[in-house]
């Protein structure tokens, strides 16, 4: 029979000093008294372990708060954000958007920078020094000479064994000499995520899906993918592949995916071309994308303004009803493949287009959706933003930091 184990005196002091940190990180600046009632710690306790974090310089006294009693004023504690600073990184096929931010994720600077795909092994080297050289020049304006970790997310598959981006199309040829030049930073860690899954933890920790713990975010924009959080974790699948819907076999497009393409997948019925090529049939205006010729640029871009107009000409007679109702229908039919074999409970709409099309395209695809599969399912429209890839990044860097600083397992 297994017994529990007693917490040795230092177990239990590193135990308290994690509760007090993540308290002081949450709620921002406490009494004393405050970190008693919210712990249920012991004035000694309390006062030993705010004494030991002080030591380290995690914690320190930011100023008084006055209470209703004779005495000094309480004194207030704060985490020391500037104790470690982070980055995200967002890579695109044509450039980079980047934030430094500090140890309580609030964001310092930031910077974006285009990259047109060079023709050659030095000028990809190249790109990648001037990225990097852009985000330590983006740090230093901020203060900040050393980025304890720094979160890339990328598209492609991700290699939960090797940490490895693996293309699921044709990504430039500079990302992986990014990653390279990123690793070469000494004493900076480096983390790599896949874009989508990036902003599926965004979604969960400050987005539409705070409080579910089961739920996918279903990403529409140049293509498409999806992020699977079950049971509050977020699943990647044995090599990574978890949520590349893009891929995914589909009634409504005029071929089948294949292991090296993704057209005639979910990605042709419901990717930025497509909805492009859909508003157009609908008479709607499309500006910035040519849907006729490879990956424009501003797809993205195009399809999202095409859904917006669509949403502005709702009304008896108008196009943006019918638009709606067969986009609704072809994101329906993708959702409805991966709800029936998960059951998430819960899909989010994020990326340009789910961002776009907002509470109204949501409840659109939630009642198509019902007709389609057995299982309740609720759509939310995404509120990460059009950030939500960096802010994923911030809080997936914050947790690592957090991780080394506080001792957390």
């Amino acid at each position: 029979m297994t017994t529990a184990r007693t917490a040795t005196p230092s177990t239990a002091r590193a135990i308290n000093d994690r509760l007090a940190l993540n308290l002081l990180l949450d709620q921002g600046p406490l009494t004393a008294t405050e970190l008693r009632d919210l712990t249920g710690l012991s004035r000694p306790t309390v006062a030993d372990l705010l004494e030991r974090l002080q030591r380290t310089g995690l914690v320190a006294v930011v100023g008084e708060r006055g209470e209703q009693r004779r005495g000094p004023n309480a004194r207030l504690y704060a985490l020391v954000a500037s104790r470690a600073h982070l980055a995200a990184v967002d890579v695109r096929s044509g450039g980079v958007s980047l934030i430094v931010a500090d140890l309580a994720g609030k964001p310092l600077a930031a910077a974006e920078l285009a990259v047109d795909e060079p023709g050659s092994a030095d000028a990809h080297r190249a790109a990648a020094d001037r990225i990097v050289r852009t985000l330590l020049d983006t740090a230093r304006r901020a203060g900040v000479d050393h980025l304890h970790t720094v979160a890339v997310g990328a598209p492609g598959l991700v290699d939960p064994a090797t940490g490895r981006l693996q293309s699921t199309g044709e990504l430039p040829a500079w990302h992986a000499d990014l990653l390279a030049a990123l690793h070469e930073l000494p004493g900076t860690d480096v983390i790599l995520e896949n874009e989508v899954n990036l902003a599926g933890r965004a979604e969960y920790r400050i987005g539409a899906a705070r409080g579910r713990d089961d739920f996918v975010l279903i990403w529409l924009g140049h293509s498409v993918g999806a992020a699977v959080i079950l049971d509050g974790r977020l699943r990647r699948g044995a090599g990574g592949g978890t949520g590349e819907i893009c891929f995914l076999p589909v009634p409504g497009t005029v071929a089948m995916p294949s292991a090296t393409s993704c057209e005639g997948g979910f990605h042709s019925l419901a990717g930025s071309a497509a909805v492009c090529a859909l508003a157009r049939a609908h008479g709607l205006p499309v500006t910035g994308a040519d849907v006729d010729v490879d990956v424009a640029a501003d797809d993205a871009a195009a399809a999202e303004a095409a859904v917006r107009a669509a949403l502005d000409a709702l009304g008896e007679g108008e196009p943006g009803g019918p638009f709606l109702d067969e986009l609704a229908e072809r994101i329906a039919v993708g959702a409805s493949a991966v709800c029936v074999v998960i059951d998430p409970g819960c899909v989010v709409l994020g990326g340009e287009i789910g961002r776009a099309g907002g509470p109204e395209l949501a409840a659109r695809v939630e009642r198509r959706l019902a007709a389609l599969s057995p299982l309740r399912t609720e759509v939310r429209a995404g509120e990460a933003g059009g950030g939500a890839v960096l802010s994923g990044a911030v809080l997936t860097a914050g947790d690592a930091v957090r991780r080394d600083l506080f001792g957390e397992p």
